[in-house]
């Protein structure tokens, strides 16, 4: 992949510019809050689209050309440079990483004699999180029109076959979808706090042999002389972030064959952002065995990756969603999104719900093919996700049902 694609494109709209710019630092942290807002200072403030976390991938080099993914985010600006609105945006020389598999897309456009890659993408670089992607200041919601159109120009300026948003809110896939963009449906296991204020108040809402084996479950994975802790803030030092590398790798390594985060990755977040993020990690006869990231938000906790190295039945079901719940109920936090798929899930009170991305795609056979891939696909979707939903853990009078789609 040709690590400089061209910069200078710029498109004229109304009094406003949209360019694209070849980082974060093409952003301050002050102006790029005013679009994301900040974890203390909004209500709706996600961790991923905050200038720290995105800023950490660049600088540390988990994302560049020579990863194939190369920065190229569009900021829309007033003529003296006033930033009014952006998109993160990513030239993309393979789909690794996304959660959003279009492998079929790209292997029907190259065997009719196309080129798939490269390819626009709009994301938080290997994180199935929903949040929003159209940014701007919430007394300019005007803005985001153009910005979803942008996207679309952009696509077409530099000449790359498509453009993919995922893991979009619903206001901004409506946006997309009118500019022309295709939807897509997915579905993932979310924790709804319902109030709970303890984690046996929530057990009391599960039917009795779920709520049994849930106990047993915890029993087990604490057993063998095993102790939990939480760490955050001022608790995430250099040789906690070594240890919980050496989590990540050993199972990144045998899950994927190449993990994507490397060791500066975390030592730039626990600088940066450390009080939005809680790692739940196990100890052993004093050693720390096993380790659960998660990032806090302003209602929301975000389970994301977690490793080991010493096996123990059911630690990481431990680590991952019970302690997950745990915390969130603990901190009043309304949900927790426990990462992509998992079936397994459900059993442990995470309910079914839909994320959505949005995909512009230039050449128009494949668009037409993929179109109706798409509304074949939402059936299966909406018909899987009932299914799912009628194996609730939850007792009749007590079940939360499936998690609105429009979160």
């Amino acid at each position: 992949m040709r690590d400089n694609p061209p910069t200078k494109k710029k498109e004229e709209t109304g009094a406003a510019t949209l360019r694209l710019v070849e980082g974060m630092a093409a952003f301050t942290e002050g102006e790029w809050a005013n679009l994301t807002g900040t974890r203390r200072g909004e209500s709706d403030y996600n961790p991923f689209s905050s200038h720290a976390f995105l800023s950490s991938l660049e600088d540390s080099g988990c994302v560049n050309g020579n990863t194939g993914w190369l920065p190229r985010h569009l900021r829309l600006e007033t003529a003296d440079g006033a930033l009014l609105g952006a998109v993160p945006t990513y030239v993309k020389g393979h789909s690794q990483g996304e959660y959003v598999f279009d492998h079929g897309w790209a292997d029907a456009l190259e065997r009719a004699g196309g080129r798939y890659y490269p390819k626009l993408q709009s994301c938080y670089p290997f994180t199935p999180a929903t949040g929003p992607r159209l940014l701007t200041k919430r007394t300019t919601p005007e803005i985001r029109p153009l910005l979803a159109q942008g996207l679309r120009s952009a696509c077409d300026q530099i000449g790359l076959s498509s453009a993919h948003v995922t893991f979009l809110e619903a206001g901004d896939q409506a946006q997309l979808v009118e500019a022309g963009f295709l939807e897509r449906e997915d579905i993932q296991f979310h924790f709804p706090n319902r109030g709970y204020e303890t984690y046996d108040d929530f057990l009391a809402t599960l039917v009795s042999r779920k709520r049994k084996a849930l106990r047993r479950e915890r029993r087990e994975a604490l057993a063998n002389g095993i102790e939990i802790e939480w760490l955050t803030g001022t608790d995430l030092t250099e040789e906690v972030w070594d240890d919980f590398h050496a989590f990540y790798m050993d199972t990144g390594s045998r899950k994927w064959g190449q993990p994507y985060l490397n060791r500066a990755f975390w030592s730039l977040i626990g600088e940066r952002m450390s009080d939005d993020i809680l790692l739940v990690v196990a100890r052993r006869d004093g050693r720390r065995i096993a380790g659960a990231i998660n990032f806090i938000g302003s209602d929301t906790l975000f389970g994301r990756h977690w490793g080991c190295v010493e096996d123990h039945p059911f630690l990481h079901f431990e680590l991952c969603y019970h302690q997950a719940i745990d915390y969130a109920i603990q901190h009043g936090l309304k949900t927790v999104e426990a990462g992509a798929q998992g079936e397994h899930k459900l059993q442990r009170g995470y309910m079914p719900v839909l994320t959505r991305s949005a995909h512009y795609l230039r050449h128009e056979g494949l668009r037409q093919a993929v179109a109706g891939f798409l509304e074949a696909e939402r059936q299966d979707e909406a018909a899987i996700a009932a299914l799912l939903a009628q194996h609730s853990p939850y007792r009749e009078d007590a079940a939360p049902g499936r998690l609105a789609p429009d979160l």
